[in-house]
């Protein structure tokens, strides 16, 4: 069984397609038993995923045959797969950290600086040591460029984890044996109450803290009226009625050079053996 999650992005947002996956330490068996798979040795999962990437392409006309035949002979191909440490069973924290991990958003709202003043953008890298300054414009522009298209999955579940798998075993009421990343044990309304929690989880920013004080807020209502959510908004001064300018005539499109970090495919490990979000 496999989770497989697509990622698109780097540390600077720069064009940096990989897959993190979730996969099970061997293959579930017809009766209930569940054996471990021998070791084996990575490169020969990286040739298998370089074949299949360039058979898919070929497929698809997006390459030639001349190029594969090229990119074969060099020494280092492009292709890397990374193995991370094995979550033993019952380590919940690890596997929601690396749950969180896997489908984390392109940025971190904690890491961007916005400067009205200059209308940039200063972007610091995982490890505070580098930063990028980028056009608000070009922002945008990167920050658009990994949302996915319309009714595209970025999370697939395969084998033992995918959907036909998991409708037999609930339909022959088994499927209470294998464990989700959400325990589905609370009702909606609990899933409800719990969505702060989750923004947090994921995009690691507290909706309920308060940007002025720092304190807790709770929810009062739910506002859904847009002309009453508008004159809430104007009241705290947070409604921009700003007109946007024409854009230039004849100006030319934008082509920022992204910076690429080969490195945000690998999956840090802290010393206790649980993973982290950076």
């Amino acid at each position: 069984g496999a989770v497989v999650a697509i990622h698109s992005f780097g540390d600077f947002l720069g064009w940096h397609p990989h897959l993190h996956v979730l996969c099970t330490d061997g293959c579930f068996c017809g009766n209930g038993m569940f054996r471990v798979a021998p070791l084996f040795e990575l490169k020969h999962l990286e040739e298998i995923f370089r074949h299949k990437v360039f058979k898919m392409l070929l497929t698809k006309g997006k390459i030639t045959e001349d190029l594969v035949e090229m990119l074969m002979k060099w020494r280092h191909s492009g292709f890397n797969v990374f193995c991370g440490s094995r979550i033993q069973p019952g380590s919940e924290e690890a596997m929601e950290n690396l749950a969180r991990y896997i489908i984390r958003a392109s940025f971190s709202q904690e890491r961007m600086t916005y400067i009205p003043e200059e209308s940039k953008v200063i972007y610091r890298s995982k490890d505070d040591k580098k930063e990028m300054d980028f056009d608000a414009l070009e922002w945008i522009a990167a920050m658009c460029s990994h949302v996915p298209n319309k009714g595209e999955q970025m999370v697939r579940y395969y084998g033992f984890y995918s959907n036909v798998a998991r409708g037999k075993r609930k339909k022959n009421e088994q499927d209470e044996l294998i464990p989700s990343i959400l325990e589905p044990d609370g009702s909606s309304g609990e899933y409800k109450r719990n969505w702060a929690s989750l923004i947090q989880k994921i995009y690691e920013v507290d909706p309920l803290t308060c940007s002025k004080c720092s304190g807790k807020m709770k929810v009062i209502s739910v506002i859904e009226d847009s002309e009453i959510v508008k004159k809430i908004l104007k009241h705290l001064g947070l409604w921009d009625q700003k007109a946007r300018p024409p854009p230039k005539a004849n100006s030319p499109p934008m082509s920022p050079d992204y910076h690429i970090d080969y490195t945000d495919s690998q999956l840090p490990v802290s010393d206790n053996r649980l993973y982290v979000d950076p």
